[in-house]
């Protein structure tokens, strides 16, 4: 399980952007970066950094994947047909954190992740305790008896600033059908992505 030690929200700061679309993000108050020198003025940024720093945002937005995981996702996605961009945000969204936060089981990325390791996430009916599975077109995704009763998922379930996307299906309160993989126009992302800059950073 990847953990990320820093503050969530200063990826936020870094970015300038609030990036995950929550309320709470301190870019609602301050666009500067974080630290001493967050307020200084920023140059040009080089192509380069503007490859990472796209790179970092979709990493980040997903709950700080690691980057082995990132890098392999990338190299699947060049090896399928069609647009490889578009392919990097199929498999992405495929993951089953991922899923289990668009589903609204869980606030955030970073909890949905906790929740598919505590082992509260069943799919087709089989407990499933690795957030990086891949979930396949038809896949039903169930949480626990246990977890339908925690507050962590009443309060995602209650959340006003995101909806269930169309493809992923909800059937009652605590079951969801992922239904296809989605185009890059049809994720709900609170920010602009830019997966063809993150194809041009791994293909220099």
């Amino acid at each position: 399980m990847s953990k990320r030690n820093s503050a969530k929200y200063k990826l936020d700061r870094r970015m300038g952007e609030n990036i995950w679309g929550r309320p709470k993000s301190p870019v609602n108050r301050r666009e500067y970066g974080p630290g001493q020198h967050g307020q200084r003025r920023k140059g040009k940024m080089s192509d380069f950094g503007i490859q990472l720093r796209a790179k970092q945002k979709l990493k980040g937005y997903y709950g700080e994947v690691t980057e082995k995981q990132f890098k392999k996702a990338y190299i699947e996605a060049a090896r399928m047909k069609g647009d490889t961009g578009q392919n990097l945000i199929g498999l992405l969204e495929r993951r089953l954190d991922a899923v289990v936060y668009r589903a609204k089981f869980a606030p955030t990325i970073f909890s949905a992740r906790q929740l598919v390791s505590h082992g509260h996430i069943f799919v087709n009916g089989v407990r499933c305790n690795i957030a990086s599975r891949l979930i396949r077109p038809g896949d039903e995704i169930t949480l626990g008896k246990k977890a339908q009763e925690m507050a962590l998922v009443l309060e995602a379930q209650s959340l006003s600033e995101r909806d269930i996307p169309d493809y992923v299906a909800p059937d009652g309160a605590a079951k969801v059908t992922f239904t296809r993989v989605p185009a890059l126009d049809e994720v709900p992302y609170p920010v602009k992505m830019e997966p063809n800059l993150v194809v041009e950073f791994y293909s220099r």
